[in-house]
């Protein structure tokens, strides 16, 4: 009976209720004993007396434990972030209402102050993952406490609590880290070389932390990638010396020819008609020269970015063919378009594609005999070659490939096909125009594609270049 009575009151089980109602009952108790004893009471008025007090001690405290019941699975309620109905609670006692008001207002300024962290910790969160280089915050034992996105993509999302020395092996890098950590310099700066996951020059300040700044971190890192950079240098100063090197000949043909046209074939029209045009022939050459090495330098410097648009491959063949069939005709070649049906779309850079196919078919036009095809085959593929030089995708893809009746190349001049300004001495000694880059301009579209280049030369069928592309591309 006592249990469903307390249980329908809401009292807890050990509310200390009943003993507290007969500690305060326990004065009067003794008073009322001793009367008894001495026989100054009737014993009988005695025990009535007394159930009196103790019901009025229980009719006293009733409500107050009642009410300190309901404010305290409030508070609790509130610490746990549950739902409580506060006008539920009945409070009579002015004490109890001006606790449930502070109560409420102490909550209400701290779920303020909660929103406010909440709010400041997500914009610095959003603020630190929008910054394109890694940057992390680590612990006086060099653990990483905290990583933007940059650090999380380039390092792994399970990068958190990992220790800063199994990041970089690099000593240098590890022992600038102790300096800081160890309070033996406020900042380090370095710059470390990194062979994996790729060969990467890195530049790292590693600085610690205000003493007023709040949490277990005391040191944060900020990685900056110079490989690209680096690359870039290197680009410019191989093209500047490509440039330099190959537009020697013709700018000194030009200028002897100028100088002849000045002097001694002044009053010649038949020896400047002739001047004038190698003249022109070689300003052509240094013109192709020159937009081919910016092409190069271009596909260079975007050879790490995967391509990430979609193309159909048989609007680039025709578009070539057309485009080329004007010079096949000179040399009476016909330009012949074999294909499989659904042929699938490619993850593949279309202006690219349309460079190789082009330079590919240009070349085969060039170095074909007179009179005969040029086919180009568009098959689907179960699978790229592998590459032994560089990485090409998995899963299956499509080829294209671009066959003339050319004369045989020998198989240790395969080899060098894709070198910069390599040309076979048999075309220039039939005076064949060229830069000797369209291959190696393929060569390197191929790698950005993750692809494959292969080349086929026979005396009876030609010589064959076989471009493969993947459907997908694999991101690294």
């Amino acid at each position: 009976m006592f249990e469903r009575a307390r249980k329908s009151l809401g009292f807890e089980k050990d509310n200390k209720f009943v003993a507290r109602v007969l500690f305060l009952s326990f004065p009067t108790a003794l008073v009322f004993i001793t009367l008894a004893a001495f026989q100054l009471v009737d014993p009988l008025l005695a025990v009535i007396s007394l159930a009196c007090v103790v019901f009025f001690n229980i009719a006293l405290l009733f409500p107050l434990t009642f009410e300190l019941q309901q404010i305290k699975k409030y508070i609790n309620s509130l610490s746990n972030g549950e739902s409580f109905d506060e006008k539920a609670m009945t409070l009579s006692e002015k004490d109890a209402k001006d606790i449930v008001e502070a109560v409420n207002a102490m909550h209400h300024f701290w779920a303020q102050k909660a929103d406010m962290l909440e709010a400041q910790t997500i914009s610095d969160t959003a603020v630190l993952d929008s910054l394109p280089d890694p940057i992390m915050m680590i612990d006086r034992a060099g653990n990483i406490l905290g990583a933007n996105l940059a650090a999380r993509s380039n390092f792994g999302k399970n990068i958190l609590n990992k220790n800063v020395e199994n990041l970089f092996n690099s000593n240098n890098f590890i022992s600038a880290v102790k300096r800081v950590l160890e309070k033996e310099s406020k900042a380090e700066n370095l710059i470390f070389y990194v062979e994996k996951p790729v060969n990467q020059k890195l530049y790292a300040h590693i600085k610690q932390l205000p003493w007023l700044s709040k949490g277990k971190a005391i040191a944060v890192i900020s990685v900056y990638d110079l490989t690209k950079s680096m690359k870039i240098e290197k680009m410019q100063s191989d093209f500047v010396a490509n440039a330099s090197h190959e537009l020697r000949t013709p700018l000194s043909v030009i200028s002897g020819f100028i100088e002849t046209l000045r002097t001694s074939a002044k009053d010649d029209p038949e020896a400047s008609e002739k001047f004038l045009a190698i003249i022109a022939e070689q300003t052509e050459y240094m013109s192709a020269l020159i937009e081919n090495l910016l092409s190069l330098s271009k596909i260079e410097l975007n050879q790490d970015q995967h391509p990430d648009t979609k193309i159909t491959v048989d609007d680039i063949v025709d578009e070539v063919a057309q485009a080329m069939s004007l010079k096949a005709k000179e040399r009476n070649m016909n330009i012949k378009i074999l294909r499989d049906e659904n042929l699938p779309e490619l993850t593949a850079d279309r202006a690219q594609v349309k460079q190789m196919v082009q330079n590919l078919t240009d070349n085969a036009i060039k170095y074909g005999i007179d009179g005969s095809d040029i086919t180009i085959r568009i098959r689907n593929c179960d699978k790229i070659p592998p590459s032994k030089s560089f990485k090409t995708a998995n899963g299956s893809g499509i080829f294209i490939s671009i066959n003339n009746k050319g004369p045989k190349i020998a198989p240790e001049k395969m080899a060098r096909l894709t070198e910069r300004f390599y040309r076979m001495q048999e075309h220039k000694d039939l005076n064949i125009k060229g830069t000797g880059l369209g291959l190696s301009i393929a060569k390197h579209i191929i790698i950005r594609h993750q692809g494959n280049l292969t080349v086929n030369s026979n005396g009876y069928n030609g010589t064959t270049f076989t471009i493969y592309l993947p459907v997908e591309q694999e991101q690294i």
